[in-house]
């Protein structure tokens, strides 16, 4: 039988509260793994991340098989896919945080360090802050506005505007989801944003782009 719900782990994420979350929102089945078998099998994946882009996504390429697994599923397959945090930079196509290291490539763009333009803003952009979906690219209705937590100190810079599912501002525009296809990527945590990230988890569990 095919997995529900394949929850990644790439050694470095927020695995049980976003676990929690998505049972939270309605999810019958959520299996944390990192077994590309497993992922080959999923209805669904989502990518958590938390930390530094290199490790994240040297994690990732340290289980056998597994990005092979997710390009087959996610691209090839068309699953609904959801990254969250770190998980959403890594559909860039290279990260610039301790020196360069590439990313999936599945939304091209960079992942760069936040300028801190206004010395009266922080560096980690921490905290509730609203999300304001783009003009572009809406994520398959998955994301609306709304207000949710966010811990980040890089951001995706994509290529093309038209990727741009939200944004948020902190001291300039920040892009806060991106979408292409099948693909939705979220920097803010869901799992952290109460009512509203429970609702937009509920939405992946239900959408079939």
């Amino acid at each position: 039988m095919a997995e529900a719900l394949a929850l990644v782990d790439l050694g470095a994420g927020n695995l049980h509260s976003v676990h929690n979350a998505l049972l939270a929102a309605g999810a019958e089945r959520v299996t944390i793994t990192a077994d590309p078998a497993i992922v080959r099998g999923a209805r669904r994946i989502v990518l958590p991340g938390v930390g530094s882009f290199r490790a994240c996504a040297e994690g990732l390429r340290s289980i056998e098989g597994m990005v092979e697994a997710l390009e087959e599923r996610v691209l090839e397959g068309g699953v609904p896919f959801l990254g969250i945090c770190v998980g959403m930079q890594l559909l860039a196509s290279v990260g610039q945080e301790h020196g360069t290291t590439a990313g999936l490539g599945w939304i091209p763009g960079e992942v760069r360090p936040i300028e801190r333009t206004d010395p009266t803003i922080k560096v980690p952009h921490m905290g509730w802050n609203d999300v304001e979906p783009g003009l572009h690219a809406d994520g398959g209705g998955l994301v609306v506005p709304g207000e949710a937590y966010f811990l980040h100190s890089y951001h995706l810079l994509p290529e093309d505007p038209r990727s741009i599912a939200a944004m948020t501002d902190h001291g300039g525009g920040l892009v806060a989801a991106v979408a292409e296809g099948n693909i939705v990527g979220v920097q803010f945590h869901p799992e952290k944003s109460q009512s509203y990230g429970l609702a937009l988890l509920a939405r992946f569990l239900d959408w079939n782009p």
